[in-house]
């Protein structure tokens, strides 16, 4: 393999070919004409535009990407995460145009896309399932009739879902119907597939999941697990790793489980799997999501590993370079989303041009970013500018280093989720491990963070005068040397 081509964009893109040129590799970018100028556009090797900017013109088309990839000369392509990362048939095109996909077959992605699918490979290996159907629901009164069977709350999940789309809780009889068909029809309209299953509500759950690496050889292992119960819209915005809540015996059963999820469709590569758990730290598999994710870099902050750099190598048809019994977790690491929303206006998306953008440094700190200061975030994709990730020896001081991290990342011109990292870690739910998904509809408010703003708007402005004071007193004494030394040298 010489040449892969990253069929993503931003930071994803940037992480991926790091890598590629750590081990030798060349890439090609492909970019829609909204990313002309983006860091990864310069830094790949080669860079194709192949679009306009809504990604059903550019970074969506199959066969676009896939015509670039064979006139560049590429080897093999990555999809990154979204996108079509776990598309099962961009999967086997790739393979067809007899180049190599970075990921999982498409036998494995066509399983596992199904929750339904999923949930019926799955019960064949004993792993434990949340109470429900595991076939799609589409009579009214017999889901009814199901979800009376399993006791209220329910919850109606689209079977191909993802993202809180065509996904209702249920309290009683009386809005079972509606939500049914509110369900159905969300799902119909994100995902082009209207099939429903119903399920027990776990209402205060954690959401916690496995990371996976295997190979071809029949090789598969878990690298721990990551927890990322700080959600808004049933979409993460904290991740760390380890858990606070897991002892070693629940992580090594939870783990095990996971592998078997993997054996369940001959699955290689990276993935993740999800689970719930309940307050008794019960667990209940919950889906499984094909390609790398987002929050990958906790894992490898605690493991020393390259997550991607084990993805080309299976890719390429070799062994894992790493056995369970040589895995252990080293610290912990804290994972912000840097996203440009409003946290004070429920975290609605900003787009806007940044001002200023400075990211931190110093020890334990990385930032997976994709933009510079002075770029225009658009607005036709995800809202994540950058992933800021805190390593620490132990859970207390991440948080500690989390915390200095924000206050020092600079970010000007746009709304973003700065303020709120610093205010959740910083509650004491979070410090103390006490927390579930239910995390910021219990305890966040906007107003919480105009205080910590006002505050900081007061010291910085205490800082600038301070500073201000500091040159002006410089330039005075500056101007009345310069005069004594004008004075004595006209006297010469």
């Amino acid at each position: 393999m010489q040449k892969i081509l990253v069929a993503n964009r931003g930071e994803i893109a940037m992480r991926i070919m790091r890598t590629a040129k750590d081990m030798g590799i060349k890439t090609v970018a492909v970019y829609s004409e909204a990313d002309r100028n983006m860091p990864f556009v310069r830094y790949a090797d080669e860079a194709v535009c192949i679009g306009p900017a809504p990604s059903s013109q550019s970074y969506l088309r199959a066969d676009v990407i896939i015509e670039t990839a064979l006139r560049t000369g590429a080897d093999a392509i990555h999809p990154g995460y979204g996108f079509l990362s776990e598309n099962a048939s961009f999967s086997r095109a790739v393979s067809d145009a007899g180049l190599t996909f970075i990921g999982p077959s498409a036998h494995s992605i066509e399983i596992m896309g199904s929750k339904i699918g999923a949930k019926q490979a799955v019960k064949k290996f004993n792993v434990p399932l949340v109470p429900g159907t595991d076939e799609p629901v589409t009579d009214i009164n017999e889901a009814k009739h199901i979800a009376t069977g399993i006791g209220y709350p329910v919850l109606i999940k689209a079977s191909a879902g993802g993202g809180g789309k065509g996904m209702r809780v249920v309290n009683n009889e009386a809005e079972f119907e509606q939500q049914m068909l509110t369900a159905q029809s969300e799902a119909l309209k994100a995902f082009g597939n209207g099939d429903v299953f119903i399920e027990k509500y776990v209402g205060a759950p954690r959401h916690i999941e496995i990371q996976l690496m295997g190979d071809k050889h029949g090789n598969c292992v878990y690298l721990f697990e990551r927890e990322c119960s700080i959600q808004r819209r049933h979409q993460k915005l904290v991740e760390e790793a380890p858990s606070s809540c897991l002892s070693p015996e629940i992580r090594k059963k939870m783990g095990e489980s996971a592998v078997a999820v993997a054996k369940a469709c001959n699955y290689d590569g990276a993935g993740t799997v999800e689970f719930l758990v309940d307050e008794h730290l019960n667990y209940y598999f919950l889906e499984m999501n094909t390609r790398l994710q987002v929050e990958h870099c906790v894992t490898e902050m605690i493991t020393g590993m390259d997550l991607v750099r084990e993805q080309i190598n299976v890719a390429r048809g070799h062994k894992l370079s790493f056995t369970q019994e040589e895995l252990a977790i080293n610290g912990h690491a804290i994972e912000l989303r840097v996203c440009a929303e409003d946290p004070m206006n429920n975290f609605l998306p900003d787009t806007g041009k940044l001002a200023i953008y400075q990211p931190p440094k110093g020890p334990g700190i990385r930032v997976d970013d994709g933009f510079e200061e002075g770029m225009t975030i658009p607005v036709f994709y995800d809202s994540m500018i950058a992933k800021l990730v805190a390593w620490g020896a132990d859970r207390d001081e991440a948080i500690e280093r989390l915390c200095r991290s924000i206050d020092e990342y600079h970010i000007s011109g746009i709304q973003n989720t700065l303020s709120f990292g610093k205010w959740a870690v910083r509650h004491e739910s979070f410090r103390s491990g006490h927390f579930d998904t239910n995390f910021i509809p219990r305890y966040f408010k906007p107003e919480l963070l105009s205080t910590e703003t006002d505050e900081e708007a007061i010291a910085a402005a205490l800082l600038a005068s301070s500073v201000w004071e500091q040159q002006n007193v410089a330039a005075t004494t500056v101007a009345t040397t310069a005069r004594k030394s004008n004075w004595k040298a006209n006297r010469r």
